[in-house]
């Protein structure tokens, strides 16, 4: 019996080549949103990337791009708190969310980044899916559980991404995937397959890659 939430499969030799030329082409940084007026114009197809602070963002987002110092680049003082908007060509935004989960934060600072990301979530028409980054050392914490409720009230597709799955034994990992199918299976705008992926050894890169590309 197949498993609820199973990992995607490897995608068609076309699929791949699609995606691969989607990210070789140019990717940018455009600006970074801290209101929605500042909102660059919903004229293209947009994804998003989700995850609590140390799962492996920045360095996702560079191993897709192939190129090391883009994420870091938004993660310059005073841009933590901001939505980071890149260019994928003229075809796609791609969409930085600050990590979640400020232990150590003010009060009035999560609820300003909270009420941006509401508002962003279900104020993109051309929003196609959010990807939800999970530490495959860790499976879901209750901050993802927060996320992925918000997102099920924006009624926004989101995937689970597992990040550094080169970290861990089988035996974890297999644990890190029972925990986070459990948590899917709460959440009705879950997409129901999941992404393995290492940033460090590549794992999972050209499969979302391809992923991406095919959102219309």
């Amino acid at each position: 019996m197949q498993l609820p939430f199973p990992e995607v499969e490897t995608p068609s030799d076309a699929a791949l080549e699609t995606g691969r030329k989607l990210f070789a082409g140019p990717c940018d940084f455009l600006k970074g949103v801290v209101a929605m007026s500042g909102m660059p114009p919903a004229d293209r197809i947009e994804f998003c990337f989700a995850g609590r602070s140390n799962v492996g963002k920045s360095s996702l987002i560079n191993a897709l791009t192939g190129r090391k110092g883009l994420a870091r680049a938004s993660n310059t003082p005073g841009r933590t708190q901001e939505i980071n908007f890149f260019g994928l060509g003229d075809e796609r935004y791609l969409v930085d969310l600050p990590g979640y989960g400020f232990a150590n934060a003010p009060v009035a600072v999560v609820e300003k980044w909270q009420r941006l990301l509401k508002s962003y979530l279900s104020g993109r028409p051309t929003l196609r899916r959010a990807f939800v980054l999970i530490d495959a050392r860790h499976g879901v914490k209750p901050v993802d559980e927060e996320i992925m409720s918000l997102l099920d009230k924006s009624a926004v597709a989101f995937q689970a991404v597992l990040t550094k799955t080169d970290k861990v034994r089988k035996s974890e990992l297999d644990a890190s995937l029972t925990k986070t199918r459990a948590a899917l299976n709460r959440h009705p705008a879950a997409y129901p397959e999941i992404v393995l992926t290492s940033s460090e050894k590549g794992d999972g890169i050209e499969t979302l890659r391809a992923i991406i590309a095919a959102l219309d």
